[in-house]
């Protein structure tokens, strides 16, 4: 078994070189047909990765952005936040949540805890207001100008629980010019989408509302219950309001409020038993149009979130802004489902053909003692468990002095506080349901700089002291408080080798804050408590235009080493979630960004990253599977995994994306274009603990759009398809119980029309 697990990480590697190989060879030939003088250039492409606007290849970080045409495909079959896993170089996500609690990873670094209360190193940032908690950071994504990913620590300018990266969302604003769209989608599953915003104003008064709603059928269907269509829909509405006052030219106010309403069947579908022993690969008891549910309502799942936030800009003598945000966010959701994936019916009863089955007294529902008949597979005791936050708060507040005190010198500096409260409700059904209360409140100050020593050598640097402070109560325990105070910084060089190709070098520290766990409590466990996590990270990289501004090429190359990194030993036989902390991890690695025009009509981009990662931690031991092949060690003093040297949970060793656009001119004033984008990802391991079963390798997705759009983009009328071939993909496992998995999104066709006024 040892023997196969080498050829399978020989095999992604010998992928990884091969796409890499294909970049280089695309990127020379790209080169050399930009030379035909029919060619288009590349747009200049701006960020805000260092709270400014600044060109991308200026910017000494590794930073990826999504805009236009590339990120809306990208939901057009009704997707959630996680559409952008592996659509980015290092940048996956998953849940085991459906729909509400997406979970990020860059560069390999991520947490894999379902609770909602767990903290991630990846933060997400929507208009320059942090996202806390993981029901907050699945708030549907619409009207977006654009999507920026920073990777490695961004603990200076960014703050808490930043040490993996930033995933920031830009929306589009205000502005005197009227304009408005609307987009209408209807495609399989009766799947139907309604995105629509209008704006405009004078110079003092400017306005934009934003709507989005979408909603797919129930398609899956209950083959315990007879009941077909059963799970798998969902009922969404948003909104989002902005107002921009501009009453001087030294001051202006942007007033947003935003709102989500979504209700369905859509909590995570988990399938008993669809991995046989020895096995990754889905076997037959696997059916994407079926399950067999003798629990969790349907997989019911809703939520209800408001927000607002204020930001006003002051302009003072001698380029001085003092910019302030004062935001504050509220959510409520419950989620439902079948945990165990399958039936536990009464002895004798009827197996559907083709599925395995088992026997065992199966005490959830029957009762302790009442022998049943289980399928698909062996399934020890049935698992049905709701979770739900009630009235999460989170309040934040920024001040930051910004300020160009020369043409070669530009800093910034401010004040940062957080606080947040929420009450987790876990119902497992078989006793009471508990109810675990959550504070949270952190105050940080920064300080960054930028000097230009001469023109061709820039260096930039900032230091952050944060103070964070958590606090959990419950009826059935003692309160639990954790506390912590660290210094983040970070030190940069930009070299600019010409007006085309830079070089920069960074090295950065970040830290994640400690952490309590006390999901356990509803099972009669006490909380557990993980202390902070820091990191330091080191990367080189380039930045470069080519071809006349034809080719745009940027690149990093990585290493980074987390001491006392925060881990989640979650399920095992015990079906436990623990927090503990590893002695040190290490990554290392590199990301690779290419964008070719190759003529004015065709454009190409492709995006190519490795990351090896590694637990450093000989004493670290964890529990295993009920049912699966564990490949580790095991420690015969308490039977659980040595994970020593193993790769971190839920980081792609490779991820490759390529897309493709190309425009034919029809008429005066027409195109017909073709868009497809693929995306591959690497072997991933779904455990702490190493298996025969619980990994994915060498996984693939596309997408493709058609279509018709006149007087540039006026008007446009597309066929689409997300997920073009119908890949059948597993993204995740429960292993406490049986050999259960869950799987991708299926494929979506349709077609969409969009009109825009101007």
């Amino acid at each position: 078994m040892t023997t196969t697990r080498v050829t399978l990480r020989s095999s992604a590697r010998r992928g990884a070189a091969l796409v890499l190989v294909a970049a280089l060879t695309a990127g020379t030939a790209m080169t050399a047909i930009a030379q035909d003088e029919t060619t288009g250039t590349l747009d200049e492409l701006i960020v805000t990765a260092q709270r400014r606007s600044e060109n991308i290849q200026d910017v000494p970080i590794s930073v990826s952005a999504i805009e236009g045409e590339q990120l809306a495909a990208m939901f057009e079959g009704g997707e959630d936040i996680r559409a952008l896993a592996t659509r980015v170089p290092s940048l996956y996500a998953e849940s085991s949540n459906g729909r509400l609690a997406p979970r990020f990873y860059i560069r390999g670094l991520g947490n894999a805890d379902f609770d909602l209360a767990a903290s991630q190193p990846v933060s997400i940032i929507v208009d320059e207001v942090v996202l806390e908690n993981v029901v907050l950071k699945s708030f549907p994504l619409f009207d977006l100008e654009r999507v920026e990913v920073l990777r490695g620590p961004q603990g200076t300018l960014f703050g808490r629980n930043t040490p993996a990266g930033i995933v920031k969302f830009d929306t589009v604003k205000p502005s005197q010019e009227f304009d408005a769209d609307l987009s209408l989608t209807y495609g399989e599953l009766e799947t139907a989408i309604i995105q629509g915003a209008i704006g405009g104003g004078s110079e003092t008064v400017a306005g934009r509302l934003s709507l989005l709603y979408q909603e797919r059928g129930d398609w899956i269907d209950n083959g315990f219950t007879g009941e077909n269509d059963a799970l798998g829909g969902f009922e969404e509405m948003a909104y989002r309001a902005q107002l921009l006052l501009t009453p001087s030219d030294s001051f202006k106010a942007l007033f947003n409020v935003h709102g989500r309403d979504l209700s369905g069947n859509s909590a995570s579908v988990f399938r008993a038993n669809v991995f046989t022993p020895g096995s990754n690969e889905f076997n037959g008891n696997y059916d994407r149009d079926t399950v067999y549910f003798d629990g969790g309502l349907d997989n019911p799942q809703e939520a209800e979130a408001l927000g607002g936030s204020v930001r006003l800009d002051f302009d003072f003598a001698g380029g001085m802004t003092l910019t302030s945000i004062t935001a504050y966010e509220e959510v409520e959701n419950a989620s439902r489902g079948d945990i165990d994936g399958g039936a536990c019916a009464p002895l004798g009863s009827p197996v559907p053909p083709g599925l395995t089955s088992g026997a065992t007294d199966c005490f959830f529902p029957f009762g302790a003692g009442n022998d049943a008949t289980t399928y698909p597979g062996f399934i020890p005791f049935g698992s049905d468990t709701q979770d739900g936050l009630d009235s999460l708060d989170q309040f934040t507040q920024e001040f930051r002095l910004a300020n160009q005190a020369s043409d070669r010198m530009f800093w910034q500096a401010g004040l940062f506080y957080f606080d947040s409260k929420f009450d987790i409700v876990t119902n497992p059904f078989f006793v009471p349901a508990t109810t675990v209360t959550h504070e949270n409140t952190a105050w940080a100050a920064f300080a960054h700089i930028s000097y230009d020593l001469s023109d061709a050598l820039t260096l930039t640097g900032g230091v952050r002291y944060t103070d964070d402070e958590k606090d959990l109560t419950s009826a059935t325990v003692a309160p639990t408080n954790v506390q912590d105070e660290q210094v983040s910084w970070d030190l940069s060089a930009a070299f600019h080798v010409s007006d085309t190709f830079n070089l920069y070098g960074r090295v950065a520290s970040g830290f994640r804050a400690p952490t309590i766990q006390g999901r356990d409590i509803a099972f009669g466990a006490p909380p557990s408590v993980a202390d902070s996590e820091t990191i330091e990270s080191v990367e080189v990289g380039f930045k470069s235009l080519l071809a006349d501004n034809r080719v745009r090429l940027n690149g990093a190359v990585f290493y980074y080493q987390i001491e006392d990194q925060q881990l989640s030993a979650i399920g095992g036989g015990a079906n436990l979630i623990q927090l503990v902390n590893a002695d040190k991890g290490t990554g290392m690695g590199f990301d690779l960004d290419g964008e070719f025009q190759m003529t004015d009509r065709l454009l190409f981009t492709l995006g190519l990253s490795y990351a090896d990662t590694e637990l450093d931690d000989p004493n670290l031991r964890v529990g295993v599977c009920a049912q699966c092949t564990v490949l580790d060690p095991i420690d015969p003093a308490n039977g659980r995994a040595i994970v020593d040297g193993n790769s971190f949970v839920q980081a792609p060793e490779y991820i490759a994306t390529a897309t493709l656009r190309y425009g034919l001119p029809i008429g005066a004033s027409g195109e017909l274009f073709f868009f497809t984008d693929w995306a591959f990802q690497g072997e991933t391991q779904f455990f702490l603990y190493e298996s025969a079963e619980y990994f994915s390798e060498d996984t693939f997705e596309g997408g493709a759009r058609i279509g018709y759009s006149h007087d540039g983009g006026k008007w446009e009328v597309a066929a689409f398809a997300r997920n073009i071939t119908d890949e059948e993909n597993a993204k995740g496992g429960i292993d406490f119980n049986n050999n259960t998995g869950f799987d991708n999104e299926p494929r979506i066709a349709g077609v969409t029309f969009k009109v825009r006024f101007e």
